[in-house]
């Protein structure tokens, strides 16, 4: 057992020539027992020493290992590797012991040769010698460096400098024409002064630019600058000056200037601002915020009187071009009209008509010019100076630019290029204002395009399943009233975009003061009625639509918008009890009762007269606003309570009704005593 545990390990056998082997010590005995041979006696010393040489010849040579039975080869494997490593290391130590030169496993350090005295001196005074060099050419360096970054420190001082000094000239340079605009404002404001502290009166320090007045007074501004650019442009391109003429012109230049100046004095300098989300209503900051804008400087160039020119020189309205520069007045009189209006789609065709309409002016006055340079009448192409110049080229360039034909046929190069650009451009701004067209009437129409598009939907749909027609006429007028009363199928879609901040602002308004007055309520968190007005439902009814029938289980409260609901009973529903008209509430009480022996179940059928237009609370929307409020949801169960104490057991049910449920649970009557006598006789007849 212990030698197969040893072959298992893999423990080395003893050497033969200390231990001698015990079933081999008895072989020379046994052999020298055998009977002799009928030999010669000289051979037989010879075979017995060659006998002996053989098996020490066999005790020399390796005893071959018999292969032995592997039960975990993973633990054979490893137990065979650490022997072999072992015996690895043996080996090597066994030959450093004998050599103690030898290398070890482990790396050897370098060996530190052995110098002798003289040497080891000359050596360290080599490396003393070196390192002193090394370190001179180190403060070479550093020196060097520290030179040129001194340099450099001076060079940048001197820039620094230099660009201070130029900075310090250029703000003096800045600094005079300031003080002189400082000065020319402080005498305008003083020679306006009595002006403006009477304006203040009348429009206040400040003005909102979405203030109705400010609105019309763009009116105004826009009106003056149509004037210029329209007439000013005709007045240079058409012989409309004439010594009785011009005075009326003159003096309409006068009032339209006047209108830029009062702008630039009176109203820009009012005007609130937002900086930094603040809206800012100094009226010291509004006016230094328009003195600093661009707008002012284009209003200063646009106001320089160049008409005085005309003192010296022809007059004309080539020096009122400066004028047409202040289009940005016209484009906010354009946004300012559009947020106001109820139907902006109106101003925004009539604003692209007019675009269209001074394209032909522009091309009317550009005709004309060409026939002044090919000569009036020379061609029968160019203006022949018979009736009204401007109707003629106008209607000229309405012929030319959109396409219509018919023209006179140009016959000079000049005439040919002229109308080939005539055509280029009347198809590029044509196509370009109709489709602008298109999209401001699509945008117009766009709520009219839905309603119409659901409605076809939803009437396919009716046909193709085949509803009765009286439903589909109700449902169709239901359609036609909902999209005439509020403009829209739901209202939702449109709140739903807005801020938290505005959806509540237009709840409290619309319907804050009629909860308050619910008894219901009353003595409730003005947040938890804010609340709950954000999740109210809009619902129309049709004439003759029950709201809520006598038995239904009660999950709403009703508030109504407009029209009015009746409370009907009968055999046939037709005694009126009590008719509720706008602002009126039912079904509050059923919110807060609960299932329990019926007690949310409506007590009478409420029908709609007429359109009826109600707001819906849910149940669950106010156990949901509840849980954030836990002292109204105390006093809502404290009133519920009194309710429905005041209401009385009607929805609750009968003693009897209550036990015709439990007939067959109850325990039966007792069986009469003949029944009982005659079981028994006929138990005794059968034994």
């Amino acid at each position: 057992m212990f030698s197969r545990l040893k072959s298992l390990m893999g423990a080395p056998e003893p050497p033969p020539a200390q231990a001698a082997d015990p079933p081999s010590a008895p072989a020379p005995p046994a052999k020298e027992e055998k009977p002799p041979e009928k030999k010669d006696e000289e051979e037989q010393p010879k075979k017995e020493d060659e006998k002996k040489e053989e098996e020490k010849k066999k005790e020399e040579e390796p005893k071959k290992e018999e292969p032995k039975p592997v039960y975990f080869r993973y633990t054979d494997d490893t137990l065979r590797n650490m022997i072999k490593s072992l015996r690895e290391r043996r080996e090597i130590f066994k030959e450093k012991v004998i050599d103690p030169y030898a290398t070890s496993p482990e790396i050897t350090p370098p060996v530190t040769p052995i110098l002798k005295k003289e040497d080891y001196i000359k050596l360290k005074e080599e490396e003393r010698i070196a390192k002193e060099e090394a370190d001179k050419k180190k403060a070479e360096e550093a020196a060097k460096k520290a030179e040129e970054k001194k340099k450099k420190d001076e060079e940048k001082r001197l820039e620094a400098e230099k660009k201070a000094e130029e900075e310090k000239l250029a703000a003096e340079v800045m600094k005079r024409p300031k003080m002189l605009s400082e000065i020319t404002f402080s005498c305008f404001d003083a020679l306006f002064l009595p002006i403006e502290k009477k304006m203040d009166t009348i429009l206040g320090c400040t003005i909102d630019p979405l203030d109705r007045r400010y609105i019309a007074w763009l009116t105004v501004v826009a009106v003056a600058y149509n004037y210029n650019v329209w007439f000013c442009s005709a007045r240079l391109i058409f012989p409309y000056h004439s010594p009785t003429v011009n005075p009326y012109w003159v003096l309409c230049d006068i009032l339209t200037d006047l209108v830029t100046v009062i702008d630039m004095t009176v109203w820009q300098p009012r005007l609130q601002f937002v900086k930094a989300g603040d809206i800012i209503k100094d009226s010291v900051k509004t006016k230094e915020h328009y003195r600093k804008s661009e707008r002012f400087k284009i209003d200063i160039i646009s106001i320089i009187p160049f008409d005085l020119v005309c003192l010296y020189f022809e007059f004309s309205s080539v020096y009122r071009l400066n004028r047409f520069i202040r289009l940005e007045s016209f484009f906010e009189f354009s946004d300012r009209l559009e947020s106001i209006m109820a139907k902006a789609y109106i101003w925004r065709v009539a604003r692209t008509t007019g675009y269209l309409l001074f394209v032909l002016h522009l091309n009317a006055c550009a005709f004309y010019t060409a026939s002044v340079h090919q000569g009036l009448g020379s061609t029968t192409w160019v203006y022949d100076g018979k009736g009204s110049a401007y109707l003629r080229c106008y209607y000229f360039a309405i012929r030319s630019l959109i396409n219509i034909g018919g023209l006179p046929e140009p016959i000079t190069i000049f005439e040919i290029s002229f109308q080939m650009a005539n055509f280029f451009i009347g198809v590029f701004v044509f196509s370009s204002l109709i489709g602008q067209m298109r999209d401001v009437i699509g945008a117009a129409t766009a709520g009219e395009t839905y309603f119409r598009a659901s409605m076809d939907g939803c009437v396919a749909y009716m046909n193709t399943y085949m509803i009765p027609k009286y439903v589909q006429n109700r449902i169709r007028t239901w359609y036609n009233y909902t999209w005439d009363a509020q403009g829209m199928l739901d209202e939702s879609e449109l709140l739903d975009s807005m801020p938290l901040v505005m959806r509540t602002a237009i709840a409290v308004d619309i319907n804050l003061a009629t909860f308050q007055k619910i008894a219901l309520f009353q003595g409730c968190d003005q947040q938890m009625l804010v609340d709950m007005l954000l999740r109210l439902k809009s619902i129309v009814y049709l004439p003759g639509d029950f709201v809520v029938k006598k038995g239904d289980i009660g999950k709403e409260m009703y508030i109504i918008k407009s029209g009015a609901v009746q409370v009907v009973g009968g055999p046939d529903n037709s005694i009126v009890f009590v008719t509720l008209k706008a602002g009126s509430v039912f079904g509050e009480i059923s919110l807060l009762q609960s299932a329990k022996d019926g007690g949310n179940r409506r007590t009478a059928n409420v029908k709609a007269h007429g359109f009826a237009n109600l707001f819906v609370l849910e149940k669950k929307d106010l156990f949901d606003i509840l849980v954030h409020y836990p002292e109204s949801q105390k006093v809502l169960a404290r009133k519920g309570k009194k309710l429905t104490k005041a209401k009385g057991p009607a929805g609750a049910k009968t003693k009897e009704e209550m036990q015709r449920g439990f007939v067959l649970m109850q325990t039966k009557p007792p069986t009469p005593k003949l029944l009982k006598a005659l079981r028994q006789l006929k138990k005794h007849t059968h034994t």
